[in-house]
């Protein structure tokens, strides 16, 4: 049995402190909200931001303290939203013990630095890759949370490293695979969020299957030469972190991406879509960042520049798809 520390107590950070506990170990979880720490801490349950489980395991707890919170701990999985992981983890720089794994539940590039979540954790706590893993696959929160049947990939340079966060992970509901490409399992889980944006918007103009799979595959096409020029693997694209990720996000309403993807297809404008969707979805402030990474590798990024043409100059979902069909006919 492990001493888990989960930072954030959002709900996929919740839901994977359950799959931990149900593993076998003592999680203790840290959220900046203290009414989040107290309820978590005296009625086991995170009523604000994962309402379908009732109760947690009872090998969940709460701390506030961050220094108390990551005291002893073996593992700490990082579950704060990736834009502000940067700025929060600076916090934590220095508490962490001399053989703590770091793990990363986060999906996106960074705004501004365009790094990737491993670069950004690894950075800002001045980690070895040895010591750190990142975690992804077609995992929704709120279905993890109801212990159906699913599996994620853990990434890490090092295979003792990967196959121990594994092990913390796996149940008899929870699979984990390893994979020693963090490359490509980081950039499967930012850029299909984009892919996920436009599915949504297609699906809320009220396009049908034929236009959402277009969508899909091209975006799927996309990422995976995104990835190729980072030095991903490319079957990584092909597998759970991948396809399995791509197919979940793009297909269901519980994805945040797609729902704030739906709304924008209905006509709701970026504000709207913000407070319909509870939030902005990681895929918004990834696209950007995602055309900028293309551009500086020489690689086209069609579909995400059409969505930052969404999101920056107001293009509908016909404009969108349009600019996708543009140009000259080519090998596919």
């Amino acid at each position: 049995m492990a001493k888990i520390t989960v930072l954030g107590a959002g709900a996929w950070g919740t839901a994977f402190a359950q799959v931990l506990a149900d593993a076998g170990n003592q999680v203790v979880m840290w959220d900046i909200d203290p009414d989040v720490v107290e309820e978590i801490s005296l009625r086991h349950s995170n009523a604000r931001r994962l309402p379908t489980v009732e109760k947690l395991p009872d090998a969940i707890g709460a701390e506030g303290d961050r220094a108390k919170a990551v005291e002893g701990t073996d593992m700490v999985v990082v579950a704060i939203a990736a834009q502000y992981a940067g700025e929060a983890l600076k916090e934590f720089k220095g508490l962490l013990g001399p053989d703590t794994i770091v793990i990363s539940l986060m999906k996106g590039i960074e705004r501004g630095t365009h790094r990737r979540m491993d670069q950004v954790v690894c950075q800002t706590l001045d980690l070895d890759q040895s010591r750190f893993a990142a975690v992804s696959g077609p995992n929704l929160s709120k279905e993890v949370a109801a212990r159906e049947p699913g599996a994620t990939v853990v990434a890490s340079s090092d295979a003792d490293t990967a196959m121990r966060v594994a092990r913390a992970c796996t149940t008899d509901y929870f699979k984990a695979f390893v994979t020693d490409d963090v490359i490509g399992l980081e950039l499967c889980g930012s850029l299909k969020n984009v892919t996920a944006l436009a599915v949504g918007m297609s699906r809320g103009a009220g396009y049908g299957e034929n236009t959402a799979a277009m969508i899909q595959a091209r975006g799927l096409a996309e990422l995976t030469a995104l990835g190729a020029a980072c030095g991903a693997k490319a079957k990584t694209f092909a597998g759970l972190a991948g396809v399995g990720d791509l197919v979940a996000t793009c297909g269901s309403p519980l994805s945040r991406n797609y729902t704030f993807g739906f709304n924008l297809g209905q006509g709701k404008s970026i504000e709207e879509a913000t407070r319909v969707s509870k939030g902005v979805a990681e895929g918004v402030p990834t696209t950007d960042a995602v055309v900028a990474l293309g551009s500086s590798l020489q690689v086209e990024t069609p579909l995400a520049t059409a969505m930052s043409h969404v999101l920056d100059q107001g293009l509908d979902c016909r404009g969108m798809i349009e600019e996708l069909f543009g140009g000259e006919i080519t090998p596919e």
